[in-house]
């Protein structure tokens, strides 16, 4: 049925075709970048730091399922992907070394944490098509965000329409691997409130065995009571998904048959499901001529079930929160100045269960629950209180400075078996995180900075265990100093924008996880690792005429990290290359806008060989991908207006490792399981018709 659907869309579109055709190819220059209200301004050219922007346009570049690739086009950012459930972000190396999952990174939707209080975040559940900007923040601004060594994730929802009015809009897309999503939505803009209302449903059987993914979601996002002083905005989402998980493979498997699963995964019929909901209000407004607050509260909860071959993890997950953050402005006899202060509390309690798996005596069904084997409570709440100042010294210097302070605890109930129940609490000494930074401005398009931030990440609950289930002591969370200069150029009338930044940061305290079975890990403060490197982007718009503009880009990573100093298990590592992550990346990408709304699209990805263990004994190999798109953009009647495209991804089929395990071991004499294979050529196609009244 859906594949019919999306067949009458493609008819009924091309029926007129010609009927209302326009160039999107227009003579605009480069547009001053706008970034998010937590930063003391709101220019990406005035912030000194090292911020990466992807706009609506950016983001809906490739299939509209994944935001993988759309996020490794930017410097520094590297996003594995073992399955669209199963990735890992890493920002500067940082991050690399977990075993799953994002750690160290703070994520945001609007204002609503995408990062639990055992530090794991989450952002590929997020419909990309509600996603009006995604603002990457690399290295540690712990002064407006927390903890959080590799920097922030922020996604802005899309709230409304830009002008007056309504708008409907539906969206399918399908593709390789029986991919297929569906969107439907509806916008509401008037001068006092908006509303922006969407469902999407996104399914595929996958490249691999056992891979099926299904996922609906409802999103809700607004404003209310909208005046020139003040606003509420709203935000909701429902997301349902159970994904069953292929999980990593070793080296034969890797080579001669990437498309199988691991042989315990595939006989449990291993999956996770959950249902997860997101809930936020925001208050902004306008307390006098100098001084603004906003204030925000939320609530999320997530219900999680995943059979795995060695166990069944039952999972409760719910939190809430709030921020109040304060900007204002005001004047020393001719000096300049504004300020941001205020305050965020987290609090989230999480209540999980194990059980026996029985698979083995289902004949081939998959997994059956058991017996409970271990019951866990788990309560953790953080506050940070934060403070920033700019002072501009002259018309082309200036000077920040912040400070946050966080204090974190925790507690910990053994529940289950009766014989080991346990109850302990524990909570860090305060952290205090310092950050400077200098701005000049050489002109009113051209700026210089350099910077000094004390960044920190604390340990995920499961870390500060022992093997026996009790709370380490000693266990600190990782902490360094980032040093960083750069610099942000708009050239030729505004027509070519470059970025360059060099870094340099060292890690005390790393945590190292320790396996100690099948998915239980202890956390140890091991040494110290060395961050630095220097990257660059560049983005020019070439306007060939009136009717055709060349759009390239290029980006580029070139990083050192390694092991500063690192004894594990008496072995000494120090000098090696940072586990995870590939030293080099680069990427390059062009797009042609063309008459009548025709556009063509390409990027290209460079990784670098990956480190597969502290050893640096296997190494992942070196890999290039490409990736095109074109489509076309035009208006049926006045307000029905249509976007076509269709797409290919690893044009040149090439087999690489989407996602790597870092330090695996064999069981039983087996080889590791170091490898998620990567998508091999796919094609997908979308048509989307929207009506404005």
């Amino acid at each position: 049925m859906s594949k019919k659907i999306f067949l009458i869309l493609i008819v009924f579109v091309c029926q007129y075709s010609f009927a209302q055709q326009d160039s999107i190819a227009k003579n605009n220059n480069l547009k001053e970048v706008v970034i998010s209200s937590y930063h003391i301004n709101d220019s990406l050219l005035n912030a000194p730091a090292s911020v990466s922007i992807l706009s609506t346009e950016q983001i809906q570049r490739n299939n509209l399922s994944d935001i993988s690739p759309i996020l490794n086009t930017l410097p520094g950012v590297f996003m594995q992907s073992g399955g669209i459930n199963t990735n890992r972000i890493s920002i500067r190396g940082i991050g690399a070394r977990t075993p799953y999952g994002t750690n160290k990174i703070r994520a945001f939707y609007g204002s609503i944490p995408l990062t639990s209080g055992d530090s794991e975040t989450t952002i590929e559940d997020i419909d990309l098509e509600i996603i009006d900007q995604v603002e990457v923040i690399k290295g540690p601004l712990s002064s407006l965000y927390g903890a959080g060594l590799g920097g922030a994730i922020l996604l802005t929802p899309k709230l409304a329409l830009s002008v007056n009015g309504s708008r409907g809009y539906v969206s399918s897309t399908h593709g390789s691997y029986g991919l297929v999503k569906n969107t439907i939505g509806y916008s509401l803009n008037t001068d006092s409130a908006s509303l922006n209302l969407s469902y999407h449903k996104l399914e595929t059987d996958g490249y691999r065995d056992n891979s099926h993914y299904n996922r609906e979601g409802v999103t809700l996002a607004g404003e209310l009571f909208r005046t020139q002083k003040s606003k509420l905005t709203y935000f909701g989402n429902y997301t349902y998904m159970k994904a069953f998980i292929p999980s990593s493979v070793n080296q034969t498997s890797f080579d001669t048959n990437p498309r199988a699963a691991a042989p315990t995964w595939a006989a449990s019929k291993g999956y996770e499901q959950y249902d997860s909901y997101l809930g936020g209000l925001a208050y902004d407004w306008e307390a006098t001529s100098w001084l603004k607050n906003s204030t925000s509260i939320f609530v999320n909860s997530k219900e999680n079930y995943e059979p795995r071959p060695f166990d069944i993890l039952s999972q409760n997950t719910t939190a809430y929160g709030a921020r109040t953050q304060f900007f204002g402005d005001f004047k020393v006899g001719a000096t300049k100045a504004q300020f941001i202060a205020g305050m965020e509390y987290f609090k989230d309690g999480f209540k999980g269960s194990t059980f026996e798996n029985l698979y083995q005596d289902n004949n081939g069904n998959g997994s059956v629950q058991g017996n409970r084997i271990t019951g866990t409570e788990q309560d953790r709440d953080f506050i940070n209180a934060f403070a920033q100042l700019r002072v501009q010294l002259t018309k082309k210097f200036e000077i920040q400075a912040g400070v946050n302070y966080n204090k974190t605890q925790f507690s910990l109930d053994n529940t289950f078996p009766a014989e080991s129940t346990s109850s302990e609490e524990y909570s860090y000494n305060g952290i205090w995180s310092p950050q400077v930074s200098l701005l000049y401005k050489p002109s009113a398009l051209q700026t210089i900075y350099a910077s000094v931030s004390r960044g920190f990440s604390l340990p995920s609950i499961e870390e500060t265990l022992t093997a026996d289930g009790t709370i380490n002591p000693n266990i600190k969370p990782e902490n360094g100093y980032n040093f960083e200069v750069g610099g942000k150029f708009y050239l030729a009338n505004k027509n070519l924008y470059i970025e360059l930044s060099a870094y340099r940061m060292q890690i005390k305290d790393l945590l190292v996880a320790q396996r100690v079975g099948d998915d239980q890990y202890i956390g140890i403060n091991a040494g110290e690792t060395l961050h630095q490197g220097i990257e660059a982007y560049v983005n020019y718009n070439w306007q060939i005429s009136p009717d055709f503009a060349l759009q390239p880009y290029a980006a580029a990573s070139i990083g050192h990290y390694e092991f500063k100093e690192f004894i594990n298990n008496d072995v000494d590592y120090s000098g090696n290359d940072l586990t995870g992550v590939p030293s080099n990346k680069v990427n390059g990408g062009i797009t042609l806008l063309a008459p009548f709304g025709l556009y063509l699209s390409a990027d290209y990805y460079y990784v670098d060989d990956i480190p597969l263990n502290d050893a640096n004994s296997l190494y992942a190999n070196s890999y290039n991908l490409l990736n095109a798109k074109a489509g076309w953009r035009f208006e049926i009647l006045k307000g029905l207006t249509s976007h076509i495209s269709a797409g290919v991804n690893n044009v040149t089929n090439t087999h690489y490792a989407g996602m790597v395990l870092v330090n695996a071991t064999g069981v039983n004499g087996a080889q590791p399981r170091y490898y998620y294979p990567g998508l091999p050529v796919n094609y997908y196609g979308n048509v989307a018709l929207s009506y404005s009244f």
